[in-house]
């Protein structure tokens, strides 16, 4: 009789290694600033993860045992958040996350065609990180940014208005070393210098705190109503056709047509323009 074939003992896995002395000693400085705007030691758990994944790029086992210790917490504790929020980050990935929103009005409005054509672009699939390590394509949630669809992030700053071409571009220039400029917002940084704001620390970069963006005014609808201004009436009729009697909206040359107001020839499920956006910059058949 010959022997079986290897059986795995399903061994627990080893504890994590801990940090080096030296950034040890730098990220322990850096959470007792973080632990110490908390009357709870462990709702800094949030802004330490982030700050972990500052150092190395996203949450290693290594960042979880050190928020785990420096909180008292389990690393099961630990591991419970950093696996359900999706801002974190469970393996390598790039110095840019590329997110494209295909939320129900951009992915009408043509994100899911942006989506597509990236991927086919970079090569890679959702969540995949091209072989460089510089861009790591995903498709997102909602932005709430609906006035400007479709949207596309890039380390969580805007780029509004986007097309299969212009998208293209921007992955291109972020591979090749090109400032990128976001549409609204601060100046667009790497993944890891992201982390470290998000965790709580200043933005040191010149110009960045003054930098800032705003949202349409079908974003600021329910604010204006909310401070009790009565905003002036507009009515929208569908493609159909309105109530016998009333006429159509007809924005001023001024006012900012939002993705809301219909009827436009934006909405990739229009059969002839199947696309999303129509704008100089679309190429045929995108």
């Amino acid at each position: 009789m010959t022997d079986a074939s290897p059986t795995s003992l399903g061994m627990p896995q080893l504890p994590a290694p801990d940090y080096p002395a030296d950034v040890r000693a730098r990220l322990e400085a850096d959470a007792k600033e973080v632990i110490a705007r908390y009357p709870d030691s462990r709702s800094a758990l949030l802004p330490l993860l982030h700050l972990v994944q500052s150092e190395e790029g996203y949450v290693t086992r290594t960042g979880m045992r050190f928020c785990a210790e420096v909180l008292d917490l389990t690393t099961a504790e630990v591991t419970a958040v950093a696996t359900f929020y999706t801002m974190y980050r469970r393996k390598p990935s790039g110095d840019y996350q590329v997110g494209v929103c295909t939320n129900t009005l951009c992915a009408v409005m043509g994100g899911d065609a942006i989506f597509e054509a990236l991927q086919e672009h970079l090569g890679v699939g959702n969540g995949g990180t091209t072989e460089d390590g510089k861009v790591t394509l995903e498709h997102i949630e909602c932005n709430a940014a609906c006035d400007f669809a479709p949207v596309v992030m890039v380390n969580w700053e805007f780029f509004d208005n986007q097309t299969p071409r212009s998208a293209k571009r921007l992955v291109d220039d972020l591979r090749a070393g090109v400032q990128a400029e976001p549409t609204r917002g601060a100046p667009l940084c790497t993944f890891k210098e992201t982390a470290r704001i998000l965790a709580g620390f200043p933005d040191e970069r010149p110009g960045a705190v003054e930098a800032t963006g705003g949202a349409g005014p079908a974003s600021l609808i329910g604010l204006r109503l909310a401070k009790g201004e009565a905003p002036p009436a507009r009515v929208v009729h569908p493609r159909t056709g309105g109530p016998e009697g009333t006429q159509p909206h007809d924005p001023s040359p001024s006012e900012h047509l939002s993705s809301h107001d219909a009827p436009q020839r934006t909405s990739a499920s229009d059969p002839s323009h199947s696309a999303g956006p129509v704008g100089e910059d679309r190429e045929e058949g995108e």
